[in-house]
């Protein structure tokens, strides 16, 4: 089968297209005809190596963490999906690999594909429809009435986090230019901030929860607007010890993370903020609830491009150039 590989870690190199094997179909998976891949700032942090120390790939490697598309062979094991089944999902961190024509999933990972949309708006979905869910309903438990700050509202994780946190009742605030201020009103966010020219921890005061997907700089303006007992969940770092025992990583691991991270907590323990780092996991289960409210109306995708198969590499530098709005995904079937 094709696909799209890495050979080393860096920067400057692009993708590979190459001839791989068609991949093992264990007992507990199932094999999918990839339709539409997600491409995503995750999988630029991998081929760059900016992850490596918390996700040690072996090389070479393919790229690639949402899909859509058939199933067309299943493990011995398998009870919920069968053959021709429409499926999609967040594959698993070290299964990764849906840039390609074929990719086996473990069972649990899967959910069937929401009726009602496009196999590139089912690719554009799971991983950030799932760090969403797992932000705003697992760790934030957001409550009707809440406040929440939502960054960089236009992105991919923003434009489902907005849908999911009205859903939950909560009153949104985000940050965009002005060019996507039509897009964020439609998707439901109440305050939107430029910021281009306008400061958030000038606006904002006493929120309950922020989804932190920025810099540094923005992760400790973001301190500023919580109230005593928020929630400040980061997707884009500083990793805690916490998340180090969670996946756990060897103990040099832990005392790295503890040192970058020990500015944040002090910082967010002075406040009485809980700092905590997410880093999304898959879950066949969360993602057929988010295939409900997909059905139900609730949550709509937001695709910026959809690129060929062959335009792989270009997807993924479109998506580093940061003006994507929504996602971008691309359409191998």
């Amino acid at each position: 089968m094709k696909a799209f590989t890495i050979n080393k870690y860096s920067k400057n190199v692009g993708l590979q297209l190459a001839e791989v094997p068609e991949p093992e179909v264990k007992d507990n998976d199932v094999l999918v005809e990839v339709h539409a891949a997600g491409v995503n700032l995750l999988d630029s942090k991998i081929k760059t190596g900016e992850f490596k120390l918390i996700l040690p790939y072996k090389l070479p490697l393919i790229l690639g963490h949402d899909v859509a598309g058939v199933i067309t062979k299943v493990g011995k094991n398998i009870k919920k999906f069968k053959v021709g089944d429409e499926v999609y999902a967040r594959t698993a961190d070290h299964r990764i690999g849906t840039f390609a024509e074929f990719i086996s999933i473990d069972e649990r990972d899967v959910a069937l594909k929401p009726r009602n949309i496009s196999m590139e708006e089912a690719a554009s979905i799971p991983l950030v429809a799932l760090t969403a869910w797992q932000v705003l309903v697992e760790r934030a438990q957001i409550k009707k009435g809440q406040e929440v700050f939502i960054q960089a509202g236009s992105g991919g994780v923003g434009t489902i986090a907005i849908q999911l946190a009205k859903y939950l009742g909560a009153t949104v605030a985000t940050t965009a230019s002005a060019k996507s201020f039509d897009l964020l009103n439609d998707l439901g966010a109440d305050v939107i901030i430029d910021y281009k020219n306008s400061d958030f921890e000038n606006r904002l005061s006493n929120y309950d929860v922020v989804l932190n997907s920025q810099d540094q700089k923005t992760l400790e303006k973001s301190l500023k607007i919580l109230k005593s007992g928020g929630k400040l969940i980061s997707i884009s770092g500083p990793p805690t010890p916490d998340f180090a025992k969670e996946i756990k990583a060897p103990w040099f691991v832990k005392i790295i993370l503890s040192l970058i991270s020990s500015g944040i907590r002090k910082k967010a323990k002075n406040k009485n903020v809980d700092y905590s780092f997410l880093f999304m996991k898959a879950n066949g289960q969360q993602l057929s609830e988010i295939t409900s409210l997909i059905e139900a109306k609730v949550i709509k995708p937001v695709i910026d491009k959809i690129f060929p198969f062959d335009k792989t590499s270009e997807a993924l530098l479109y998506v580093e150039s940061g003006h994507a709005k929504g996602k971008v995904v691309i359409k191998i079937k």
